[in-house]
């Protein structure tokens, strides 16, 4: 006796299938780190630093050098050289000096510098009490975008490097603001 499924089944099983299969063997997913810091100063004092989008060296103690071009107009780029030897190459998509806020993208990436293979990432400053909110909002991908990264270049390593280079950032910000020393 031979078991015949109606044919009104026969689309949702292939469909259930293909779906699994497909989760099995997926890409990359966006990752997603925010970070904010409060800093003892004025909103308009912190913009006057963290608004030069080429200045990212006065403040942040992982960057050795930065330079720009094209200010903090859309499409300025700045080139960002770690201590670590890596290199940033970041294009401004957004500076906004009534909102305190920029938007920036990574041009080519640079597994050494950030173990990631694309982000965009915004910096706001806002009013926090007698002081400042500092928010630094970053989506990336993986540093490998196959379907089974080394761990190096894993979801894992790409947050965990982010996450640093963030706070180390505010960190280092708030010590240049509130006149601490940065270690």
């Amino acid at each position: 006796m031979r078991l015949a499924l109606p044919t009104t089944l026969l689309a949702p099983l292939a469909t259930s299938f293909l779906l699994a299969t497909t989760a099995l063997a997926h890409g990359p997913t966006p990752q997603k780190i925010d970070q904010s810091i409060t800093i003892a100063a004025k909103p308009d004092a912190v913009w006057a630093v963290v608004g030069d989008f080429a200045g990212v060296s006065k403040w942040h103690p992982d960057v050795a050098t930065s330079t720009g071009t094209g200010g903090n107009a859309s499409g300025g780029r700045r080139t960002v050289t770690l201590k670590n030897g890596g290199t940033l190459d970041e294009g401004l998509d957004e500076w906004d000096a009534g909102k305190r806020s920029y938007s920036y993208r990574l041009g080519e990436a640079d597994l050494k510098a950030l173990p990631v293979s694309s982000y965009s990432a915004s910096l706001t400053v806002t009013p926090e009490g007698d002081g400042s909110k500092v928010e630094w909002i970053g989506r990336f991908y993986r540093g490998d975008t196959g379907n089974e990264p080394p761990e190096d270049l894993s979801d894992a390593a790409g947050k965990e490097a982010m996450n640093l280079y963030f706070g180390n950032g505010l960190k280092g910000l708030k010590a240049r603001l509130e006149g601490k020393a940065t270690q």
